[in-house]
């Protein structure tokens, strides 16, 4: 998957905005990183685009470390990191709308 472009500064404002109320979705504990972890961060980016983690690791490096993992393994930006709370963003890829079925009329 190629990385997300660069968002601009008034585009990361926006997203930042709109993360404001959200609460946190996926939650790092103690263990760290896991499939489950990664796969459930999939799951709602895939969903949402914008995404509010919760880390527990108390170490400041060590949760600048794991947000950095994360969002390389998930294709996602860094939009903003505030103690144990950081908001992700991957854009959704283009959906195309199912096809019409045609309906057949009785004769």
């Amino acid at each position: 998957m190629p990385l997300p472009e660069k968002l601009s500064g008034k585009q990361r404002r926006a997203l930042r905005a709109r993360a404001h109320h959200l609460n946190p979705v996926v939650s790092v504990g103690a263990a760290g990183l896991s499939d489950g972890v990664l796969a459930e961060l999939d799951v709602a980016l895939d969903g949402h685009e914008l995404v509010k983690l919760r880390i527990s690791a108390d170490d400041r490096a060590q949760r600048k470390e794991l947000i950095d993992t994360l969002c390389r393994r998930a294709n996602a930006e860094l939009i903003q990191r505030i103690g144990h709370t950081a908001v992700l963003y991957r854009e959704r890829p283009e959906v195309e709308p199912p096809a019409t079925i045609k309906r057949i009329s009785p004769k």
